[in-house]
């Protein structure tokens, strides 16, 4: 308990000062190049009033939600695999290793070729993103698997179904909570580059790169706030209580030492 209080103090003030940074050096500009907390503030309230800005933030959450799921269960689908297959896993991790080297991003204008302005463009570089780190957290949680514990369910006549779903999946739960945790962020800031540059009207990011064509720069700061915030509340409230509730039997009896 002693350090949760620990972490959440250590994020405050990292909160704090950012914000310091930012309002110090808004002393020193004009306010139509970087206007201060206050009136980002004010245009935050008044942007989040509106149905318009509501709907391009609704926009971004429903590609993210179906292109972050996606690349998580083929990335953990693909990493247990590799458990089974020696062979089948040094090939996953030179592809990963090959294709993860290539940020996401850079294939949005081959796929607006292929499938034309739109949402698939987004969701597809979102899945990606979320693919190749899920894919080898799992992958490196298969290969701290006890073989004792494989050799013992083929002995006693499991399939390779069976040794994927019994013991590797439960084992690798850490790394895969890890790996999904991981990923969201990769994913969600791919989304909001994604919809910059990807010629869709919608979208979060879409609306802060429109701001800034416009020399809106209180909007461009509203749209950072929001996607900052955001992903902050997911982040901390959906994916860590997600990953608590999954990994509970390893502080059970423990959390007095946290």
């Amino acid at each position: 308990m002693k350090g949760r209080w620990h972490g959440r103090i250590a994020y405050l003030a990292a909160v704090g000062s950012v914000l310091l940074v930012w309002q110090v050096a808004s002393l020193f500009l004009p306010r139509f190049l970087l206007p201060g907390i206050p009136d980002t503030v004010l245009r935050l309230v008044r942007t989040l009033a509106t149905a318009d800005f509501l709907d391009q933030v609704g926009q971004s959450f429903v590609r993210l939600g179906i292109g972050y799921p996606i690349g998580v269960v083929l990335g953990a689908f693909l990493g247990l695999l590799a458990g089974l297959s020696r062979s089948f896993g040094l090939y996953l991790r030179s592809l990963v290793s090959l294709v993860q080297s290539v940020p996401p991003i850079t294939w949005v204008p081959f796929l607006i070729i292929l499938f034309d302005f739109g949402n698939v463009p987004v969701v597809i570089v979102v899945a990606m993103a979320t693919f190749f780190p899920m894919a080898l957290a799992v992958l490196n949680g298969t290969e701290g698997v006890r073989r004792t514990h494989v050799e013992l369910a083929q002995v006693m006549g499991a399939s390779p179904w069976q040794v994927l779903t019994k013991v590797y999946a439960p084992e690798t739960v850490p790394a895969a909570v890890t790996g999904a945790q991981v990923s969201f962020g990769n994913a969600y800031r791919t989304l909001i580059a994604a919809e910059m540059v990807s010629g869709s009207s919608k979208g979060l990011g879409w609306a802060i790169s429109y701001a800034g064509e416009t020399a809106d720069m209180a909007g461009v700061l509203a749209g950072i706030v929001v996607v900052g915030a955001s992903a902050a509340l997911m982040d901390n409230l959906v994916l860590e209580r997600v990953k608590q509730r999954l990994l509970h039997w390893r502080t059970v009896g423990g959390e007095g030492r946290v």
